[in-house]
């Protein structure tokens, strides 16, 4: 997408997940990125829902997401 569109668009990436070889956690979404991969392929910015809201503890879940960046 970037080479196509270029730097000045956003591109946003929903369906994160930490762990996407974790059937269970997949819920609704088919595809599916970690974080890192996300990033990787040009993403500006994570929609980052589930992972965080249903952690038993919210902020540790988002202290994880950024050591895995």
């Amino acid at each position: 997408m970037r080479e196509t569109f270029g730097d000045e668009h956003l591109f946003v990436t929903p369906g994160i997940r930490l762990d996407p070889r974790r059937r269970e956690d997949l819920d609704d979404q088919t595809r599916v990125m970690t974080p890192a991969e996300a990033l990787a392929a040009g993403s500006s910015y994570l929609v980052i829902g589930r992972p965080i809201y249903r952690a038993e503890d919210p902020a540790a879940a988002l202290e994880q997401i950024g050591a895995m960046l």
